[in-house]
């Protein structure tokens, strides 16, 4: 099968609904709003601010869904990378509390999108954290009852002898479920949003990398290689692929990349390997993630690559990690493999803020991006609908940068990979 014209060669893309390309932006545009980003943040606040009434336009630089937002695992995982228990520390118990109190809105989101809007995306209920060590099953039950006391209690832990009802594995010494979490096809999503938001009266451009925005001016101007666009509110969603258009906000995030494969299609084998048809992700530094594809595949991923850098060979390197935990799978095809790039904090909780009067951004989900991403942009469209209380509680969380400036924030966030990998093999 070959990709979608304009995507890269992943699975998604392959099985991915079929849509229109839309033209370049040309010209020179006045709009009420612009949004920069074609991912899950900006058609988020696109779509929210579309049913309000704004006129708002949307700029991609390459398809729909064509960077993280169409790559991803496909996993809604409530929460932020940063656990309550971090931010708790960081931040102080308000900040605490009030990050409890929404965690789990960006699953709902996708929840009430798919079906007001009829979004194809093979969406299924069902999140486990699996366990290596008893280390980490008492991280796991503090984790449960710390959530519990803000009102999430949709978690079950289960024991090493019931992890076999979930996942056909030795390898685990027990997990817990989030019956709120799940999984789903990532890029018929965002493609299902995108045609939610035209359907509401807005306009996509595709082809579209903006080259320069000028954010200090009272009406913003985003300039591309045929396009003036001036707006009264820009939105920047650009994630870990701002580029050079914005430096202001590109050094504040690290460029990582994390990679899947697909297997051939598994039959009935697919059902000895995760028998509830749940997603999958462990609890370790450097993880692993996998689930079944409505074709009964199973998606595998895992790793990370500091600065967005692509494996040698993407297939030698995951095939490892999943005969570790399928070791029955044996030689089994792999017919796709693929690599995507988000964007990290050195926090770890997610950025959004202003730049001037005008502009607004919101990124670094660093690697909870699925729910993370639709909530944060129903906040930036909440804050221009005039409803700032949540953008500027996020928006008063001080972000720090990388040690080591440009120059050394990859070599840096290495090390600590490294470090935390160590711990990891070791179970400490």
């Amino acid at each position: 099968m070959m990709a979608t014209s304009g995507y890269p060669d992943t699975y998604y893309a392959a099985t991915a609904q079929k849509t229109p390309a839309r033209p370049p932006v040309s010209g020179d545009v006045s709009v009420d709003i612009c949004v920069l980003g074609g991912g899950y943040s900006g058609l988020s606040a696109a779509l929210e601010l579309a049913q309000a009434g704004y006129q708002v336009i949307l700029l991609e630089a390459q398809r729909i869904g064509w960077g993280a937002s169409g790559r991803n695992g496909g996993q809604i995982v409530n929460g932020l990378n940063a656990s309550l228990e971090k931010i708790g520390a960081e931040y102080g118990a308000r900040a605490q509390a009030f990050v409890g109190a929404l965690v789990q809105e960006g699953g709902r989101i996708i929840r009430d999108r798919v079906a007001r809007f009829n979004i194809e995306c093979d969406l299924k209920d069902g999140n486990l954290f699996a366990a290596y060590t008893d280390k980490h099953m008492r991280e796991l039950e503090a984790k449960r009852l710390l959530w519990k006391r803000f009102g999430m209690d949709e978690h079950e832990m289960i024991p090493a002898s019931g992890m076999r009802d979930h996942v056909g594995s030795d390898v685990y010494a027990g997990g817990m479920i989030d019956h709120s979490g799940g999984h789903l096809h990532p890029l018929n999503l965002a493609l299902g949003e995108a045609a939610a938001f035209e359907t509401l009266g807005g306009v996509i451009h595709e082809a579209s990398p903006v080259l320069t925005v000028d954010w200090e001016r009272a009406a913003p101007i985003v300039r591309t290689a045929k396009a003036t666009v001036t707006c009264k509110t820009l939105i920047v969603c650009g994630n870990a692929y701002l580029g050079d258009a914005l430096p202001e906000l590109s050094r504040r995030v690290l460029p990582c990349s994390t990679q899947i494969m697909a297997t051939e299609p598994l039959g009935d084998r697919a059902d000895t390997l995760l028998p509830s048809d749940i997603c999958l992700e462990d609890t370790r530094y450097i993880l692993d993630y996998y689930r079944l594809s409505a074709d009964k595949r199973l998606l595998f991923g895992g790793g990370t690559v500091y600065g967005g850098r692509d494996p040698a060979d993407i297939r030698a390197k995951l095939k490892r990690n999943m005969d570790k935990v399928f070791p029955q799978l044996g030689e089994v095809a792999l017919d796709y493999a693929w690599s995507g790039t988000f964007a990290i904090s050195f926090t770890r909780v997610p950025q959004m803020g202003r730049l001037g009067k005008g502009t607004y951004f919101a990124h670094g989900y660093s690697g909870h991006g699925v729910t993370g991403s639709h909530l944060f942009g129903k906040i930036l469209a909440d804050a221009i609908r005039g409803d700032l209380e949540r953008f500027d509680t996020f928006a008063s969380m001080k972000w720090k940068a990388f040690p080591g400036g440009d120059a050394l924030r990859v070599p840096y966030s290495v090390l600590g990979s490294w470090w935390y990998g160590l711990r990891d093999r070791l179970g400490m």
